[in-house]
């Protein structure tokens, strides 16, 4: 469980790719444990999504070996 305050005092990051304009971003953050925390740039102060450090290699290796591609 990722406490608020954990979240709020989180380095956020966005892609260098995303040109950090217009706010439609998503960030990502280091958390404690090696776990990951994604939030919607638009909304910062909404809900963050919380992976473990397995998932979030899982998912950036699905997108290094193009898995989401359409």
């Amino acid at each position: 469980m990722v406490h608020e305050e954990e979240l709020a005092t989180a380095v956020w990051r966005k892609a260098l790719a995303s040109g950090g304009t217009g706010g439609n971003c998503v960030e990502v953050a280091p958390l404690s444990g090696g776990r990951v925390a994604v939030r919607d740039s638009k909304n910062r102060g909404g809900p963050a999504l919380t992976f473990t450090a397995a998932e979030w290699a899982a998912f950036k290796n699905g997108v290094i070996n193009g898995e989401f591609d359409f």
